[in-house]
């Protein structure tokens, strides 16, 4: 595709909150990690050679976790990006724990959600976080104490804007009697769409709605009548799925995530990918 195709403002905007707007297709941090998301990157250079890159593709909007690395995703992104431009909102998250390669578990407790977002300003080279997430809501802590904490550093100001990840419409109901909550992030693809009940809340409400594994991991490009639709785009099959999303819905925000330049550059193009109403509406009729 053109240069002039391959950028995310064909994807429009969307708000975060009453004053912040961005492109609508964001870059998610995870990938440029180490192998289960742990330790470094087989390759820092080209790691920072993809963020860099993603801004001057467009992108306005980059998630990130305290838990990818752990660390090592925020201090790539301290490293390679500050000073951040103006344009620029870097979410990051807090409330999952690692043990090890692919291994996660929830601490949702008030003092931990304090220390990492201690620890998220300084490698991220920030006075304040943009948007910080609840990662997932800890069974051992109320929600109601975890979203306290990021309220409480928000009066600080330490934190600008607050969200959620991976909650049901009870506990985003929940979270929102503590604070205003801008974004939900939740796992929902053209083949996983659990999350169709959380999404409508969104789009009623003007909350944005971050799909994490927008692309299950692969396994989405299988899909039947996948492959039909990008062979009349010229597009690959992920193209498709990441077009499919942002149809899908004005409060969707995707944020596909790589280690490669050239990959970004692909999940990128998806913004300049327009769908017919019978395309969308026959993958969509898949589950």
């Amino acid at each position: 595709m053109a240069q002039a195709q391959v950028e995310a403002a064909l994807a429009g905007r969307i708000e975060l909150g009453p004053e912040r707007t961005v492109n609508r297709l964001g870059f998610g941090g995870m990938r440029i990690t180490g192998p289960g998301i742990w330790g470094e990157p087989r390759d820092p250079d080209e790691a920072r050679r993809v963020l860099r890159r993603a801004l001057e593709l467009g992108v306005e909007f980059i998630d990130t976790a305290h838990a990818y690395g752990p660390e090592v995703s925020e201090r790539l992104i301290g490293e390679a990006l500050h000073p951040y431009p103006d344009e620029l909102l870097v979410a990051t998250k807090s409330g999952l724990q690692r043990s090890g390669p692919s291994a996660w578990y929830p601490d949702g407790r008030p003092e931990t959600i304090r220390y990492d977002c201690e620890r998220s300003l300084t490698l991220l080279r920030r006075e304040r976080i943009d948007l910080l997430q609840l990662h997932r809501v800890d069974p051992r802590v109320p929600i109601e104490e975890s979203l306290g904490a990021m309220a409480a550093l928000r009066v600080e100001g330490k934190v600008d804007m607050v969200g959620v990840s991976n909650v049901s419409v009870e506990q985003l109901g929940r979270a929102r009697a503590i604070t205003d909550i801008v974004s939900v992030q939740n796992r929902y693809s053209l083949g996983d769409r659990e999350s169709e009940d959380v999404l409508a809340i969104c789009e009623r409400d003007g909350i944005a709605f971050l799909p994490w594994h927008p692309l299950g991991a692969g396994s989405l490009t299988q899909a039947p009548g996948l492959d039909h639709v990008a062979a009349a785009h010229g597009a690959t099959a992920a193209q498709v799925a990441i077009a499919w999303l942002l149809q899908r819905s004005p409060a969707m925000l995707p944020i596909p995530g790589t280690s490669s330049v050239a990959h970004l550059e692909e999940n990128v193009a998806s913004a300049g990918l327009k769908l017919s109403n019978v395309e969308f509406g026959r993958l969509g009729e898949q589950r």
